[in-house]
């Protein structure tokens, strides 16, 4: 029921009704392609909750921008890169175009919310936001003014659809996989969840699923690899444990640094040591390099973004949804039946 203190709205109406609001707006505008009986029932839920149509929400509607707005956290990120193009390509479709604002990788919670302020203001009709820091909490106080999808996260809010890769299905399916190849002692380099809210889960799960397959597991937090000697001590480590035979990297372009690390002392994976990666994005994914990583859909989790605010944007819909993509392992020369 709609909150008393307040005007009820259009979406009010288009609830008691049980039809979307695009049918409210086509019925109280008169512009017709509305069944007669689905009509009278409009009207009736409008007298009843006391609606009056807004004559300066009519002119918006007639002046719509047809605009999403698209914050990605690191465009120079492949990933992000891909994703957004997806959405881009959809969007036209869709007949949207995408206004964007991206960070650096390195931005700061509070640069982020300055971003998305920032394409609200630029009166967009729909947003997406693709970001694994900036917490749900701040998303919702745009979400509530403008329908908005997180996109490559779940949400924890029931306000907020979300459209994301299966971080739990993805890191069990990287552990399944090595212990198939024979591994028992495996480094999983893991992240929390403040520097992460993709890696983190996917790291974790890579742990968990591997001790319950009965494996010896040494996880490797990340920062504390920073803060010490970095990628190199991080490999120099693993090479002094004789039994560790596969390290599990959270990310493509750190599997890669582990690679290069190897390199630089003239040793090779697998035969050194199995490395796998997680992402699966070109050009990572090149047969040139072999790399053993987890694909994330990103032409399907963009494109579905982009249907879900639109949906929203256009009154098909005035639900909530959580929508998960299974992503499929690639099966590189990077990992292989241990050899040390």
């Amino acid at each position: 029921m709609p909150d008393p203190r307040t005007a009820p709205t259009i979406i009010d109406v288009a609830r008691r009704a049980g039809v979307s609001k695009s049918v409210v707006s086509r019925t109280l505008s008169g512009s017709g392609g509305v069944a007669a009986g689905t009509q009278e029932r409009v009207r009736l839920a409008a007298a009843e909750l006391g609606y009056v149509a807004n004559a300066m929400a009519r002119g918006m509607v007639a002046r719509r921008t047809h605009t999403i707005g698209a914050f990605v956290r690191d465009a120079s990120n492949p990933y992000y890169g891909h994703l957004l193009t997806a959405m881009q390509e959809r969007a036209a479709a869709r007949g949207y175009r995408v206004v964007t604002a991206t960070g650096s990788g390195s931005f700061a919670v509070s640069d982020e919310r300055r971003a998305l302020e920032t394409l609200v203001g630029l009166q967009v009709e729909g947003l997406v936001v693709c970001s694994g820091l900036v917490p749900v909490a701040d998303v919702l106080q745009h979400a509530r003014r403008v329908p908005t999808v997180l996109a490559g996260r779940p949400a924890r809010d029931e306000a907020l659809s979300s459209v994301y890769c299966d971080e739990i299905h993805g890191g069990r399916g990287m552990a399944d996989h090595l212990w198939s190849l024979g591994h028992r002692r495996i480094m999983v380099v893991t992240l929390r969840p403040e520097r992460s809210l993709t890696q983190a889960p996917r790291t974790a799960e890579m742990a968990r699923r591997l001790r319950e397959l009965g494996a010896d597991v040494v996880e490797a937090p990340d920062e504390e690899t920073r803060a010490g000697g970095g990628i190199d001590g991080l490999v120099a480590r693993l090479l002094a444990d004789r039994a560790i035979t596969a390290v599990m990297a959270p990310t493509d372009p750190y599997a890669l640094e582990i690679l290069e690390a190897l390199d630089r002392r003239g040793l090779r994976a697998p035969d050194a040591l199995s490395v796998t990666g997680y992402d699966g994005v070109a050009p990572l994914t090149t047969p040139l390099l072999g790399l053993t990583t987890w694909v994330q859909p990103l032409a399907d989790l963009g494109t579905r973004a982009v249907d879900e605010v639109v949906s929203h944007v256009e009154g098909l819909t005035t639900d909530t949804r959580h929508q998960a993509i299974n992503g499929q392992l690639i099966s590189g020369r990077t990992a292989g039946p241990p050899r040390r």
